[in-house]
Protein backbone atom coordinates (compact mmCIF):
# COMPACT_ATOMS: atom_id res chain seq x y z
CA UNK A 1 0.00 0.00 0.00
CA UNK A 2 1.27 3.34 -0.81
CA UNK A 3 1.75 6.28 1.89
CA UNK A 4 -1.22 8.23 -0.30
CA UNK A 5 -3.52 5.11 -0.44
CA UNK A 6 -2.77 4.73 3.68
CA UNK A 7 -3.60 8.40 4.31
CA UNK A 8 -7.05 7.93 2.49
CA UNK A 9 -8.05 5.04 4.20
CA UNK A 10 -7.32 6.75 7.70
CA UNK A 11 -8.97 10.03 6.76
CA UNK A 12 -12.19 7.64 5.93
CA UNK A 13 -11.59 5.99 9.01
CA UNK A 14 -11.94 9.39 10.61
CA UNK A 15 -14.85 10.51 8.52
CA UNK A 16 -16.77 7.60 9.60
CA UNK A 17 -15.56 7.98 13.45
CA UNK A 18 -16.62 11.47 13.12
CA UNK A 19 -20.06 10.21 11.77
CA UNK A 20 -20.38 7.64 14.62
CA UNK A 21 -19.16 10.14 17.37
CA UNK A 22 -22.09 12.71 15.54
CA UNK A 23 -24.74 9.72 16.06
CA UNK A 24 -23.76 8.72 19.59
CA UNK A 25 -24.60 12.75 19.97
CA UNK A 26 -27.51 12.62 18.39
CA UNK A 27 -28.88 9.98 20.81
CA UNK A 28 -27.82 11.03 24.08
CA UNK A 29 -29.67 14.19 22.91
CA UNK A 30 -32.61 12.50 22.23
CA UNK A 31 -32.59 10.02 25.27
CA UNK A 32 -36.12 12.17 26.64
CA UNK A 33 -37.32 12.33 23.41
CA UNK A 34 -41.18 10.96 22.77
CA UNK A 35 -40.77 8.13 20.35
CA UNK A 36 -37.34 8.69 19.38
CA UNK A 37 -35.72 5.59 17.76
CA UNK A 38 -31.94 5.18 18.32
CA UNK A 39 -29.72 6.16 15.38
CA UNK A 40 -27.13 3.22 14.27
CA UNK A 41 -23.85 3.31 12.08
CA UNK A 42 -22.97 0.26 9.97
CA UNK A 43 -19.66 0.21 8.26
CA UNK A 44 -18.58 -1.43 5.20
CA UNK A 45 -14.81 -2.52 4.08
CA UNK A 46 -14.05 -0.42 0.79
CA UNK A 47 -11.69 -3.02 -0.24
CA UNK A 48 -10.50 -5.82 2.03
CA UNK A 49 -7.32 -7.45 1.41
CA UNK A 50 -6.95 -6.63 -2.76
CA UNK A 51 -3.71 -7.82 -3.95
CA UNK A 52 -2.14 -6.09 -6.65
CA UNK A 53 1.40 -6.38 -8.54
CA UNK A 54 3.07 -4.03 -6.68
CA UNK A 55 1.54 -4.98 -3.26
CA UNK A 56 -1.59 -4.56 -0.93
CA UNK A 57 -3.83 -1.31 -2.84
CA UNK A 58 -5.13 1.62 -0.81
CA UNK A 59 -8.24 0.36 1.48
CA UNK A 60 -10.84 2.71 3.29
CA UNK A 61 -14.43 2.26 4.57
CA UNK A 62 -17.88 3.26 4.06
CA UNK A 63 -20.98 3.84 6.52
CA UNK A 64 -24.18 4.89 6.46
CA UNK A 65 -26.40 5.80 9.24
CA UNK A 66 -30.03 4.52 10.24
CA UNK A 67 -32.50 4.56 12.73
CA UNK A 68 -33.95 1.03 14.38
CA UNK A 69 -37.51 2.20 13.19
CA UNK A 70 -39.44 -0.87 14.60
CA UNK A 71 -37.58 -0.91 17.80
CA UNK A 72 -40.36 -0.84 20.95
CA UNK A 73 -39.75 2.16 23.56
CA UNK A 74 -40.80 1.64 26.96
CA UNK A 75 -44.53 3.02 27.84
CA UNK A 76 -45.17 5.37 30.51
CA UNK A 77 -47.83 6.54 32.26
CA UNK A 78 -49.08 10.23 32.12
CA UNK A 79 -52.03 12.16 33.48
CA UNK A 80 -53.83 13.37 30.19
CA UNK A 81 -56.42 11.99 28.73
CA UNK A 82 -55.38 12.54 24.86
CA UNK A 83 -51.92 11.12 25.61
CA UNK A 84 -51.61 7.81 23.64
CA UNK A 85 -48.93 5.32 22.90
CA UNK A 86 -48.30 2.08 20.42
CA UNK A 87 -47.17 -1.03 22.09
CA UNK A 88 -46.44 -3.17 19.51
CA UNK A 89 -46.41 -2.51 15.06
CA UNK A 90 -47.72 0.95 13.34
CA UNK A 91 -47.77 4.54 13.51
CA UNK A 92 -50.50 7.66 14.26
CA UNK A 93 -51.21 9.51 10.53
CA UNK A 94 -50.39 12.80 10.85
CA UNK A 95 -49.62 15.85 8.93
CA UNK A 96 -48.11 19.04 9.19
CA UNK A 97 -51.06 21.35 7.38
CA UNK A 98 -54.82 20.33 8.03
CA UNK A 99 -55.44 21.26 4.52
CA UNK A 100 -53.60 18.42 3.12
CA UNK A 101 -54.37 16.10 0.67
CA UNK A 102 -53.86 12.37 1.44
CA UNK A 103 -50.43 12.23 -0.51
CA UNK A 104 -48.91 14.85 1.87
CA UNK A 105 -49.96 12.73 5.28
CA UNK A 106 -46.94 11.48 7.75
CA UNK A 107 -46.46 8.74 10.15
CA UNK A 108 -45.36 8.97 13.61
CA UNK A 109 -45.38 6.80 16.88
CA UNK A 110 -45.23 10.66 19.05
CA UNK A 111 -48.80 10.60 20.40
CA UNK A 112 -48.42 13.65 22.88
CA UNK A 113 -51.54 15.09 21.76
CA UNK A 114 -52.93 18.12 22.83
CA UNK A 115 -55.82 20.72 22.22
CA UNK A 116 -54.51 23.67 20.27
CA UNK A 117 -55.60 27.26 19.70
CA UNK A 118 -57.58 26.57 17.07
CA UNK A 119 -59.30 23.18 18.65
CA UNK A 120 -56.69 20.28 16.63
CA UNK A 121 -55.27 17.47 18.35
CA UNK A 122 -51.30 18.20 17.39
CA UNK A 123 -48.44 16.49 19.05
CA UNK A 124 -44.99 18.57 20.47
CA UNK A 125 -43.72 18.38 17.10
CA UNK A 126 -46.93 20.76 15.31
CA UNK A 127 -48.04 17.83 13.54
CA UNK A 128 -52.07 16.75 14.14
CA UNK A 129 -53.67 13.58 14.08
CA UNK A 130 -56.05 11.94 12.18
CA UNK A 131 -58.40 10.19 12.35
CA UNK A 132 -62.04 8.35 10.96
CA UNK A 133 -64.99 10.19 11.78
CA UNK A 134 -67.50 8.01 13.83
CA UNK A 135 -71.56 7.69 14.82
CA UNK A 136 -72.72 7.79 17.91
CA UNK A 137 -72.35 4.17 18.65
CA UNK A 138 -68.51 4.35 17.82
CA UNK A 139 -68.63 2.75 14.57
CA UNK A 140 -66.61 4.25 11.59
CA UNK A 141 -69.19 6.11 9.13
CA UNK A 142 -66.53 5.89 5.97
CA UNK A 143 -67.54 2.80 3.97
CA UNK A 144 -63.46 2.61 2.81
CA UNK A 145 -61.90 2.56 6.52
CA UNK A 146 -58.54 1.60 4.39
CA UNK A 147 -58.09 4.27 2.51
CA UNK A 148 -56.37 7.71 3.79
CA UNK A 149 -59.33 9.27 2.06
CA UNK A 150 -61.17 8.50 5.33
CA UNK A 151 -59.53 10.57 7.42
CA UNK A 152 -59.96 14.04 9.04
CA UNK A 153 -57.96 16.34 11.53
CA UNK A 154 -59.32 15.78 14.57
CA UNK A 155 -61.11 19.08 14.97
CA UNK A 156 -62.13 19.52 18.83
CA UNK A 157 -64.00 23.53 17.93
CA UNK A 158 -66.54 21.24 15.21
CA UNK A 159 -67.74 19.08 18.70
CA UNK A 160 -70.16 21.96 19.77
CA UNK A 161 -72.96 21.01 22.64
CA UNK A 162 -75.35 18.39 22.78
CA UNK A 163 -78.86 17.26 24.56
CA UNK A 164 -80.41 14.07 24.65
CA UNK A 165 -83.88 13.72 24.46
CA UNK A 166 -86.37 11.61 26.41
CA UNK A 167 -87.12 8.15 25.07
CA UNK A 168 -88.18 6.36 28.31
CA UNK A 169 -88.92 6.69 31.93
CA UNK A 170 -88.82 4.37 34.58
CA UNK A 171 -91.56 4.31 37.37
CA UNK A 172 -90.88 2.34 41.14
CA UNK A 173 -94.19 3.64 42.18
CA UNK A 174 -96.89 2.05 44.51
CA UNK A 175 -100.91 2.83 43.81
CA UNK A 176 -102.64 3.28 47.21
CA UNK A 177 -104.52 -0.62 47.53
CA UNK A 178 -106.91 1.10 50.36
CA UNK A 179 -107.96 3.96 48.49
CA UNK A 180 -111.72 4.48 47.89
CA UNK A 181 -113.29 3.89 44.54
CA UNK A 182 -112.57 7.59 42.65
CA UNK A 183 -110.16 8.31 44.56
CA UNK A 184 -107.39 10.56 42.38
CA UNK A 185 -103.82 11.43 43.07
CA UNK A 186 -101.04 13.38 41.51
CA UNK A 187 -97.68 13.21 40.31
CA UNK A 188 -95.46 14.82 37.77
CA UNK A 189 -92.63 14.05 35.56
CA UNK A 190 -89.77 16.09 33.66
CA UNK A 191 -88.75 15.15 30.45
CA UNK A 192 -86.47 16.97 27.48
CA UNK A 193 -87.08 17.55 24.08
CA UNK A 194 -84.15 17.34 21.37
CA UNK A 195 -82.78 20.62 22.03
CA UNK A 196 -82.34 19.65 25.58
CA UNK A 197 -85.69 21.68 27.07
CA UNK A 198 -87.40 20.80 30.27
CA UNK A 199 -91.21 20.31 29.81
CA UNK A 200 -93.30 18.86 33.00
CA UNK A 201 -96.07 16.32 32.42
CA UNK A 202 -98.73 15.80 35.25
CA UNK A 203 -100.04 12.60 35.64
CA UNK A 204 -103.21 12.13 37.30
CA UNK A 205 -104.42 8.65 38.91
CA UNK A 206 -108.08 7.21 39.24
CA UNK A 207 -108.93 4.60 41.18
CA UNK A 208 -112.02 2.83 39.29
CA UNK A 209 -112.48 -0.01 41.28
CA UNK A 210 -110.63 -2.44 43.14
CA UNK A 211 -107.21 -3.26 41.07
CA UNK A 212 -107.88 -0.89 38.31
CA UNK A 213 -106.49 2.17 37.68
CA UNK A 214 -106.30 4.96 34.92
CA UNK A 215 -103.53 7.64 34.35
CA UNK A 216 -104.51 10.67 32.34
CA UNK A 217 -101.65 12.69 31.19
CA UNK A 218 -101.54 16.59 30.70
CA UNK A 219 -100.32 18.28 27.47
CA UNK A 220 -96.23 18.88 28.63
CA UNK A 221 -95.51 22.85 29.65
CA UNK A 222 -92.27 24.29 29.80
CA UNK A 223 -90.82 23.54 33.30
CA UNK A 224 -89.75 27.36 33.24
CA UNK A 225 -92.47 28.72 32.91
CA UNK A 226 -95.60 26.61 32.87
CA UNK A 227 -96.88 27.21 29.56
CA UNK A 228 -98.79 24.43 27.37
CA UNK A 229 -95.44 23.46 25.14
CA UNK A 230 -97.11 20.31 23.33
CA UNK A 231 -99.68 18.13 22.78
CA UNK A 232 -99.42 14.62 23.97
CA UNK A 233 -100.78 11.03 22.94
CA UNK A 234 -100.70 8.25 24.58
CA UNK A 235 -101.97 5.32 21.32
CA UNK A 236 -101.26 7.05 18.43
CA UNK A 237 -102.32 3.92 16.79
CA UNK A 238 -105.93 5.33 17.58
CA UNK A 239 -107.99 7.95 15.95
CA UNK A 240 -108.12 11.21 17.68
CA UNK A 241 -105.83 12.22 20.36
CA UNK A 242 -105.56 9.76 23.75
CA UNK A 243 -104.44 11.38 27.31
CA UNK A 244 -104.94 7.74 29.19
CA UNK A 245 -103.81 4.35 29.99
CA UNK A 246 -105.52 2.11 32.01
CA UNK A 247 -103.74 -0.03 34.48
CA UNK A 248 -105.09 -3.53 36.59
CA UNK A 249 -103.38 -5.40 38.94
CA UNK A 250 -103.75 -9.04 40.21
CA UNK A 251 -104.73 -9.87 43.87
CA UNK A 252 -101.09 -10.04 45.12
CA UNK A 253 -100.17 -6.56 44.16
CA UNK A 254 -98.77 -7.03 40.85
CA UNK A 255 -99.39 -5.99 37.29
CA UNK A 256 -102.00 -7.64 35.30
CA UNK A 257 -102.70 -5.50 32.49
CA UNK A 258 -101.88 -2.39 30.55
CA UNK A 259 -104.05 -0.94 27.67
CA UNK A 260 -102.04 0.24 25.67
CA UNK A 261 -100.12 -3.15 26.25
CA UNK A 262 -96.89 -0.90 26.10
CA UNK A 263 -97.13 2.03 27.77
CA UNK A 264 -96.24 5.16 26.15
CA UNK A 265 -97.27 8.61 24.55
CA UNK A 266 -95.98 10.79 21.89
CA UNK A 267 -95.45 14.45 22.43
CA UNK A 268 -96.10 16.57 19.06
CA UNK A 269 -95.96 20.00 17.73
CA UNK A 270 -93.40 21.39 20.45
CA UNK A 271 -93.16 25.34 20.94
CA UNK A 272 -89.63 25.44 21.00
CA UNK A 273 -89.32 23.94 17.73
CA UNK A 274 -87.46 20.31 18.69
CA UNK A 275 -88.65 16.88 17.26
CA UNK A 276 -91.59 15.28 18.09
CA UNK A 277 -91.30 12.14 20.76
CA UNK A 278 -92.04 9.21 21.75
CA UNK A 279 -91.05 8.33 25.08
CA UNK A 280 -91.57 4.36 26.50
CA UNK A 281 -92.63 4.26 29.88
CA UNK A 282 -91.08 1.34 31.77
CA UNK A 283 -93.87 0.93 34.05
CA UNK A 284 -92.88 -3.08 35.13
CA UNK A 285 -93.70 -6.48 33.51
CA UNK A 286 -96.94 -7.83 33.59
CA UNK A 287 -96.86 -10.44 36.75
CA UNK A 288 -94.21 -8.60 38.42
CA UNK A 289 -93.83 -6.37 41.40
CA UNK A 290 -90.74 -4.27 39.32
CA UNK A 291 -92.47 -1.06 38.58
CA UNK A 292 -95.81 -0.21 39.51
CA UNK A 293 -97.47 -1.83 42.52
CA UNK A 294 -100.56 -1.90 44.16
CA UNK A 295 -100.21 -2.43 48.41
CA UNK A 296 -101.61 -0.45 51.09
CA UNK A 297 -100.46 2.85 52.31
CA UNK A 298 -97.78 3.67 54.77
CA UNK A 299 -99.71 6.47 55.74
CA UNK A 300 -103.13 6.87 57.85
CA UNK A 301 -104.43 8.68 54.83
CA UNK A 302 -103.46 6.51 51.09
CA UNK A 303 -101.37 8.55 48.61
CA UNK A 304 -99.12 7.88 45.99
CA UNK A 305 -95.29 6.16 47.42
CA UNK A 306 -92.93 7.25 44.49
CA UNK A 307 -89.50 5.56 45.23
CA UNK A 308 -87.92 6.33 41.79
CA UNK A 309 -89.21 7.85 38.46
CA UNK A 310 -86.21 8.53 36.24
CA UNK A 311 -85.92 9.09 32.97
CA UNK A 312 -82.85 8.95 30.17
CA UNK A 313 -82.88 12.66 28.87
CA UNK A 314 -80.62 14.87 29.24
CA UNK A 315 -80.20 18.89 29.10
CA UNK A 316 -78.02 21.25 26.77
CA UNK A 317 -74.44 20.96 27.90
CA UNK A 318 -71.11 22.29 26.36
CA UNK A 319 -68.53 20.30 25.70
CA UNK A 320 -65.73 19.88 29.02
CA UNK A 321 -63.47 17.21 27.90
CA UNK A 322 -61.89 14.97 25.21
CA UNK A 323 -60.33 11.55 25.80
CA UNK A 324 -58.80 8.87 23.90
CA UNK A 325 -59.20 4.96 25.33
CA UNK A 326 -57.38 2.01 24.34
CA UNK A 327 -59.58 1.19 21.24
CA UNK A 328 -58.75 4.21 19.52
CA UNK A 329 -61.49 6.17 19.75
CA UNK A 330 -61.97 9.81 20.56
CA UNK A 331 -64.92 10.45 23.12
CA UNK A 332 -66.02 13.83 23.76
CA UNK A 333 -67.73 14.01 27.02
CA UNK A 334 -70.47 17.13 28.03
CA UNK A 335 -71.39 18.99 30.98
CA UNK A 336 -74.95 17.28 31.41
CA UNK A 337 -73.11 14.04 31.32
CA UNK A 338 -73.32 12.62 28.01
CA UNK A 339 -70.38 10.93 26.28
CA UNK A 340 -70.21 10.59 23.01
CA UNK A 341 -67.71 8.86 20.27
CA UNK A 342 -66.53 11.04 17.59
CA UNK A 343 -63.67 9.76 15.89
CA UNK A 344 -61.60 6.47 15.38
CA UNK A 345 -57.91 6.49 15.56
CA UNK A 346 -56.56 4.19 13.23
CA UNK A 347 -52.79 2.66 12.88
CA UNK A 348 -50.99 2.57 9.92
CA UNK A 349 -48.73 -0.80 9.59
CA UNK A 350 -46.17 -1.05 6.74
CA UNK A 351 -44.06 -4.96 5.55
CA UNK A 352 -41.19 -2.64 6.00
CA UNK A 353 -40.97 -0.20 8.55
CA UNK A 354 -37.28 0.25 8.35
CA UNK A 355 -37.69 1.42 4.61
CA UNK A 356 -39.29 4.81 5.46
CA UNK A 357 -38.05 8.01 4.85
CA UNK A 358 -37.10 10.17 8.09
CA UNK A 359 -39.09 13.55 7.44
CA UNK A 360 -37.97 15.15 10.45
CA UNK A 361 -37.88 14.53 14.05
CA UNK A 362 -40.09 11.50 14.81
CA UNK A 363 -41.79 11.71 11.32
CA UNK A 364 -41.72 9.39 8.42
CA UNK A 365 -42.93 9.20 5.19
CA UNK A 366 -43.69 6.24 3.15
CA UNK A 367 -41.75 4.85 0.43
CA UNK A 368 -41.54 1.77 -1.64
CA UNK A 369 -38.77 0.35 0.22
CA UNK A 370 -41.66 0.11 3.14
CA UNK A 371 -44.34 -1.69 1.21
CA UNK A 372 -48.14 -0.42 0.93
CA UNK A 373 -49.89 0.98 4.33
CA UNK A 374 -52.77 -0.78 6.15
CA UNK A 375 -55.01 1.25 8.15
CA UNK A 376 -55.86 -1.34 10.88
CA UNK A 377 -57.77 -0.97 14.37
CA UNK A 378 -55.93 -1.25 17.02
CA UNK A 379 -55.14 -4.52 17.90
CA UNK A 380 -56.21 -6.02 14.69
CA UNK A 381 -54.06 -8.19 12.57
CA UNK A 382 -50.14 -6.72 13.26
CA UNK A 383 -51.12 -3.38 14.13
CA UNK A 384 -50.27 -2.71 18.07
CA UNK A 385 -52.33 -1.97 20.55
CA UNK A 386 -53.01 1.76 22.24
CA UNK A 387 -52.26 2.36 25.54
CA UNK A 388 -54.49 5.35 27.08
CA UNK A 389 -52.61 8.30 28.79
CA UNK A 390 -49.38 7.08 27.82
CA UNK A 391 -46.22 8.01 25.62
CA UNK A 392 -43.66 6.03 24.30
CA UNK A 393 -40.44 6.81 25.55
CA UNK A 394 -37.14 7.23 23.77
CA UNK A 395 -34.93 3.84 23.08
CA UNK A 396 -31.99 5.52 23.89
CA UNK A 397 -29.55 3.75 26.29
CA UNK A 398 -27.45 6.17 27.67
CA UNK A 399 -24.70 3.87 28.96
CA UNK A 400 -24.92 2.20 25.77
CA UNK A 401 -24.22 4.87 24.01
CA UNK A 402 -21.09 5.58 26.11
CA UNK A 403 -19.79 2.40 24.85
CA UNK A 404 -20.10 3.31 21.16
CA UNK A 405 -18.38 6.29 21.84
CA UNK A 406 -14.95 5.06 23.36
CA UNK A 407 -14.94 2.67 20.63
CA UNK A 408 -15.17 5.42 18.22
CA UNK A 409 -13.22 7.93 20.27
CA UNK A 410 -10.46 5.14 20.38
CA UNK A 411 -10.51 4.59 16.42
CA UNK A 412 -11.04 7.87 15.86
CA UNK A 413 -7.77 8.94 17.46
CA UNK A 414 -5.45 5.78 16.00
CA UNK A 415 -6.77 7.11 12.64
CA UNK A 416 -5.54 10.64 13.36
CA UNK A 417 -2.15 8.44 14.55
CA UNK A 418 -1.70 6.84 11.26
CA UNK A 419 -2.49 10.52 9.17
CA UNK A 420 0.23 11.77 11.83
CA UNK A 421 2.52 8.82 10.81
CA UNK A 422 2.00 9.20 7.37
CA UNK A 423 3.05 12.92 7.81
CA UNK A 424 6.27 12.00 8.99
CA UNK A 425 7.26 9.62 6.45
CA UNK A 426 6.18 11.94 3.79
CA UNK A 427 8.99 14.47 5.48
CA UNK A 428 11.54 11.70 5.65
CA UNK A 429 11.03 11.11 2.45
CA UNK A 430 11.34 14.53 1.28
CA UNK A 431 14.22 15.21 3.65
CA UNK A 432 15.87 11.95 1.79
CA UNK A 433 15.55 13.50 -1.80
CA UNK A 434 16.75 16.76 -1.16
Amino acid sequence: MSLNGALNASVSGLRAQSAAIAAVSENIANASTTAYKTREMSFQSLVTGNQTKSGLSSGGVVFNSYQNIDNQGQIQAYDKSTYIAINGNGFFVVTDDVANQPSGYTYTRNGSFSTDAAGFLVNSEGYYLLGQRTDELGNVISGSANDLNSLDPIDVNQISGTAQSTTEIRFDMNLPADAAIADTFNNSIELFDALGVSHTVSITWLKNAANDWTATFSDPVLTSTGVVSGTIDTDSGTAGIQTSIDVTFNGDGSIASFNPAIPAFDITGFTTGANNSSVVLDWGTVGQTNGLTQFSSNTTTPSLEIYLIDQDGVRFGQLSNISINETGLVTAAFENGVRLPVYQIPIATFPNPGGLNHVEGTVYDENEAAGNYNLRLPGQGNAGNIIASALEQSTTDTSEEFNKMIVAQQAYSSAAQVVSTVDEMFQDLISAVR
